[in-house]
């Protein structure tokens, strides 16, 4: 793993991280790692963000190609949890989430457990096969995803990889592994041990390649009932810029019906 950002003036996190060192004998690499899953999860909210049943993020959303910008829109973010089994949770979505785009909310992109839609004022359009997937396996992987949905599932693995220092952050690194050996690497703030970074990597269908998926966390406001969230969204892909979320508002336990997120019109609750 390649750290950076090391320098003399760090004294103050060495020293923290050597107390993290000491606290870590006598731990195995998979205990260490459940127990700092278990403390990313008490930053979060613990139950209460678990419980959480539904979310409306709302900012500006910007997209890149190769490093340039190509798109910037207003952009709601609607999702609503659904129940999944622990042994089927490693398969089937547990999430049902709507994009919306525009000061009217005139397009969206809808994602549901069998498939993605782009959804306009004409009707729904079927996306391809290949952009659901990705957005499949990217929630699959998603560090918040896994702690609301998967921690149940057989098979999964927290494995702490130990201390570091990453771009003058001090870290605690945990790699996640579910049964089917896919895995994410998790970078947590030593302090507060909400989650910074993830990392993972998936074979390209058209270049057959392994892509670097990275996604990066920020600023982290309460959205209610001592749940955090991060207001700052950054996707990068080898190495290159390719999408970014400030949401100005986030707010959860909304009520959010099925309709909002399905292909009928958008609703709420009556």
């Amino acid at each position: 793993m390649k750290s950076t950002g090391r320098a003399p003036g760090l004294s103050g996190q060495c020293a923290a991280m050597l107390l993290c060192a000491v606290a870590a004998l006598g731990q195995s690499a998979e205990q260490r790692g459940k127990r700092l899953i278990d403390a990313a999860l008490a930053a979060l909210g613990g139950e209460k963000f678990r419980a959480m049943e539904d979310r409306i993020e709302a900012g500006r959303a910007y997209s890149f190609y190769r490093e340039e910008l190509s798109g910037l829109s207003i952009a709601k973010i609607y999702t609503r949890y659904i129940t999944v089994p622990p042994s089927r949770s490693g398969q089937d979505l547990g999430v049902r989430e709507r994009e919306a785009f525009g000061k009217n909310e005139d397009s969206s992109v809808l994602f549901l457990e069998n498939g993605a839609w782009e959804v306009t004022w004409r009707g729904a359009k079927e996306l391809p096969k290949d952009r659901f997937e990705r957005y499949r396996d990217s929630t699959l992987r998603n560090i918040f995803y896994i702690l609301r949905q998967r921690l149940q599932e057989p098979g999964m693995i927290f494995e702490s990889r130990g201390a570091d220092v990453f771009e003058n952050q001090p870290v605690e690194i945990v790699d996640i592994t579910d049964s089917q050996d896919r895995v994410v690497t998790v970078f947590f703030h030593q302090s507060t041990m909400l989650p910074v970074r993830q990392v993972y990597s998936r074979r390209n269908p058209q270049t057959k390649e392994r892509d670097e998926e990275v996604t990066r966390f920020a600023r982290y406001r309460d959205v209610g009932g001592g749940v955090q969230w991060p207001h700052q969204i950054l996707r990068e892909r080898n190495g290159e810029k390719i999408y970014q979320m400030f949401s100005e508002s986030v707010v959860i336990n909304q009520d959010l019906t099925d309709n909002l997120v399905s292909l009928s019109l958008p609703g709420k609750k009556k």
